[in-house]
């Protein structure tokens, strides 16, 4: 049987005469290594991979999801990614664009916003997974991702184990927040919140950002205007927050928030160097290879008539300097460390 793995689908914006060419859609220019998935053979699963952006979580989702195709021959992968984790439009074509071509098996989706695409696959007529991001529908095969709240949750707890051994019992915390309505984002908002009072601690403001770090580094610079004396932990509900964060604190020059406990979110490589040379305190590592891994996996499973969870977690783990060296060694095995 012949493999074809599609490559991924980086979309480009298009011009505005293209856009009134097509009736103001926007749609996704395919670059692959073998046939699209509408004229894969009939002896292939084709599954379509949606992400929210391409990122160095959602590189290792997009890795695993290709691991698996290229370890099954009757499984063709192809990974599609809007040019920003707001491009709000390109997903949706390429949602409607995958679940309306009929060359295509299963569709797995990040969705940007749950609840645009819980409408989308209503009348869907293909498995459908929910990746990352999970979203409300009778559609849907099963949700594949981290346990956001309580990874969060745990992270929050080391965060504030560590303002305790600085001798902070009950912390002053600022969240750095991403989209505001995403189901992701929220989830990790709310297992902050919660670690941090439950710590007997006081979260003084959650800062949405969409996830960009311009925008954290904004933020940022504005907590430690409004709140000169510092703040005991700033915790970010993605790595690139956590890093610009950690940049203005050190640009800033205040030396109150020379301790102040900063944590990330994803496991990404540069935040993972960053607690190495102690930019940041924590990073809570997603397992994004085996949250691509699984999605495809159980797409599979469905397509060939058999059951799975409505959950299923990919896990976290909390990551500081006790060991770090040990998943650093993990991710290596898997080529995911450069």
């Amino acid at each position: 049987m012949k493999k074809r793995l599609l490559a991924m689908t980086l979309v480009s914006a298009l011009c505005a005469g293209m856009l009134a060419g097509c009736g103001g859609g926007s749609s996704a220019s395919t670059g692959s290594t073998g046939d699209s998935g509408s004229t894969a053979s009939g002896d292939a699963y084709n599954v379509t991979v949606i992400v929210k952006h391409t990122d160095g979580h959602f590189n290792k989702v997009i890795a695993g999801a290709r691991a698996y195709g290229s370890e099954h021959d009757n499984v063709n992968v192809e990974i599609q990614s809007p040019t920003s984790a707001t491009s709000y439009d390109e997903q949706v074509n390429m949602i409607e664009t995958a679940l309306g071509n009929p060359g295509i098996d299963a569709v797995i989706i990040a969705p940007q916003q749950s609840t645009s695409t819980a409408t989308l696959v209503d009348t869907a007529t293909k498995p459908v997974v929910a990746l990352d991001t999970d979203f409300t529908s009778d559609k849907k095969a099963c949700f594949v991702g981290t346990g956001n709240e309580d990874a969060a949750l745990n992270g929050g707890k080391a965060v504030a184990e560590a303002c305790k051994a600085l001798g902070k019992d009950k912390p002053t915390a600022v969240i750095i927040a991403g989209v505001q309505g995403d189901e992701t984002h929220e989830a990790r908002l709310r297992g902050y919140r919660d670690a941090i009072e439950a710590a007997g601690g006081q979260v003084l403001e959650v800062q949405y950002t969409d996830t960009m770090p311009d925008k954290a580094a904004a933020a940022m610079e504005a907590v430690i205007q409004k709140y000169p004396n510092g703040v005991d932990a700033v915790l970010s509900i993605a790595d690139d927050m956590a890093l610009a964060a950690a940049k203005v604190i050190k640009d800033s020059g205040n030396t109150n928030y020379a301790d102040t406990v900063l944590c990330g979110f994803d496991g990404n490589q540069s935040a993972i160097e960053a607690v190495m040379d102690g930019s940041l305190t924590i990073d809570i590592a997603q397992m994004g290879y085996d949250m691509g891994y699984k999605a495809v996996e159980a797409a599979v499973t469905v397509l060939e008539g058999g059951s799975v969870e409505s959950f299923i977690d990919s896990g976290s783990k909390v990551i500081d300097s006790s060991n770090i060296d040990e998943y650093v060694s993990d991710m290596k095995s898997k080529g995911l460390w450069e």
